[in-house]
């Protein structure tokens, strides 16, 4: 193949100056696609020394060599600067999103500039065209959403929508951009990046076709992917889905409740997976490209004040939006976590972050470090119609608290006392409260996501690891996500994709020389996203892992600290490594 076929098709557009043009970039059989593509444009077209919301930095879109081409190949990176840490950052999301840019032959998108006025990017085969949408500022994502389905009519079932609410009009540090209304980019602040260029909403329509690959292997390997998809191993995100965790988690002592002061509650049924499957379950749904079925929509039935119509809504839901909004909030009742979900989302907040944020801000309060004066609203463990009101306050930013808190809880910590007590790895946590390896593994990951390395996993699997096995446990688990992230592949499809599937998907593909350079090509991968990290102002040694981590207790006991300590010293030198 010439470097012509190997260089990927990117769309870059400036918001300054309202004109795109497409370019060849990079070669695949070094950067594969995906995470390394994300990485690499980030590379050529960020300013580590500026901070996140200059004009100047880009917000990135890309996909891989196998989206659209096999089952759960069907997410899409975006990379962008983060206002949450100034840091490099990478997302991910399903939906349409991916099939939309493959069938658009757009390997990645890179927008950059500040538009004059908020505005709506459409880009595809047959357009290229910036509007002016300012009468849609200040509306929420679903109303958004549904304006822009009305003006942009065509591609309906190809195109995908990726909007803004309020939060990140307002640049709320962890503001997430809403993907075809049930997916997000939800962490870091990718929604704030886009509100700081202006940009309301992003309309890809993929309009066009690819043709399949010749002979019987594809058809094949197609077949047999789509069967263990549709078989035992995955038929758990379809039926309950992830907030089947919740039981277990409970059970076992690892969920937190009320901010991390406990980490099991009797009334955990009322919250539970099995509870919202019987009570508030209306549909199941997949992103493009995928047989699962994993998105659970529940149906929030309320009553006007009049008492005489309801208000239907539908919102989305799974574990770590009901640990965020519910356990973590002290609500018991799967309704309320429901609402309280519903306004995070219409106001285009990260829900784990919006939660443990408030959950943060909940005990500031009891402890006497904040006053009613700053919360407005007398925030209670388990008072949902305040955590409601707070939501808003938070993604307006009303006061200097919430300007505080919409930076993060660990910032509103060091701002008003009560940083010990700041249940943040990096960013706001994942619902685990599992050990010290899914501690150090959020805190110090990439995207400080529980799904860079699975730390939570590990701790439940072994009793009495050393410091090695972990930490070659981490190292090692985050290159074999990067492969799936660089192709692009949900992560729940980690049993589906094993290197070996991986190497035959690319070659029937005709991507034999990416399959022959996978390994050399992965690790160069993973030092480019950690030397971005490093060149952004990452640091593992500054990195805090507050004080109510070190004071958990599950089924193990109370935590290691000095495993934690050590292992969190052994990983950053590690990474260090992985740069050099």
């Amino acid at each position: 193949m010439s470097l012509e076929t190997h260089a990927f098709r990117i769309l870059v557009y400036d918001l300054n100056t309202g004109r795109g043009e497409y370019v060849r970039f990079g070669d695949r059989r070094e950067i594969i696609g995906g995470s390394g593509l994300a990485a690499a444009l980030f590379d050529s077209f960020g300013a580590n020394d500026l901070p996140a919301f200059d004009p100047v930095q880009p917000l990135i879109f890309a996909i891989g060599p196998l989206t659209g081409c096999f089952p759960l190949m069907s997410k899409a990176i975006c990379a962008f600067k983060s206002p949450y840490n100034q840091q490099y950052a990478e997302a991910h999301a399903g939906g349409r999103l991916a099939l939309a840019m493959r069938f658009a032959h757009i390997d990645a998108l890179v927008v950059k500039g500040r538009a004059a006025t908020p505005s709506c990017l459409v880009a595809g085969i047959k357009r290229l065209q910036l509007h002016d949408v300012h009468p849609l500022w200040g509306r929420g994502v679903f109303a958004t959403g549904k304006a822009i389905r009305k003006m942009f009519s065509f591609g309906e079932g190809h195109r995908s929508i990726l909007r803004i609410g309020p939060a990140g009009e307002n640049l709320v540090a962890y503001a997430g951009i809403n993907v075809d209304s049930f997916r997000h980019f939800g962490r870091l602040g990718a929604g704030a990046v886009m509100g700081a260029k202006n940009l309301k909403a992003i309309v890809i329509d993929g309009a066009s076709s690819m043709p399949a690959p010749e002979g019987k292997e594809y058809n094949a390997l197609f077949k047999e992917i789509y069967q263990d998809a549709c078989g035992a191993e995955m038929r758990k995100y379809h039926d309950l889905g992830t907030p089947a965790n919740l039981i277990t988690l409970n059970k076992i002592r690892a969920l937190p409740w009320n901010n991390l002061q406990n980490t099991s509650d009797e009334a955990i049924d009322e919250v539970s997976g099995e509870t919202f499957a019987r009570e508030l379950l209306l549909r199941k749904f997949a992103c493009a490209g995928c047989p699962v079925g994993c998105i659970h929509v529940g149906l929030l039935r309320e009553m006007f004040a009049d008492q005489h119509e309801f208000l239907y809504r539908q919102v989305a839901y799974d574990y770590e939006p009901i640990f965020s909004a519910g356990t973590m909030l002290g609500l018991k009742k799967a309704g309320d976590v429901l609402a309280v979900l519903d306004e995070i989302e219409h106001l285009g907040l990260d829900a784990m972050s919006a939660g443990v944020a408030l959950a943060w801000a909940t005990e500031a309060l009891e402890k006497g470090d904040i006053s009613e004066s700053d919360t407005i609203v007398p925030l209670r463990f388990g008072d949902a119609a305040a955590y409601i009101k707070a939501v808003d306050h938070l993604a307006r930013r009303t006061n200097d608290f919430y300007r505080v808190l919409g930076q993060g809880a660990l910032a509103a910590g060091d701002a008003y006392g009560g940083a010990d007590y700041a249940c943040v790895l990096g960013q706001e946590m994942a619902g685990y409260a599992t050990g010290p390896v899914f501690y150090v593994s959020q805190a110090l990951a990439v995207r400080h996501s529980h799904l860079d390395v699975g730390g939570y996993a590990f701790d439940q699997k072994y009793d009495s690891p050393s410091v090695q096995e972990a930490t070659d446990f981490m190292v090692k688990e985050e290159r074999s996500r990067i492969v799936l992230t660089s192709m692009v592949s949900c992560l729940f499809a980690r049993s589906l994709y094993s290197e070996e599937r991986v190497v035959r998907a690319l070659t029937v593909m005709g991507y034999g020389d990416i399959a022959d350079n996978l390994d050399a090509a992965t690790r160069h991968v993973q030092a480019l996203r950690w030397k971005l990290k490093f060149d952004t102002g990452f640091d593992p040694e500054t990195v805090r892992i507050p004080k109510r981590f070190h004071e958990v207790e599950n089924w193990k006991g109370k935590t290691d600290v000095a495993f934690m300590d050590e292992l969190k010293k052994a990983y950053g030198a590690e990474i260090r490594k992985i740069v050099a």
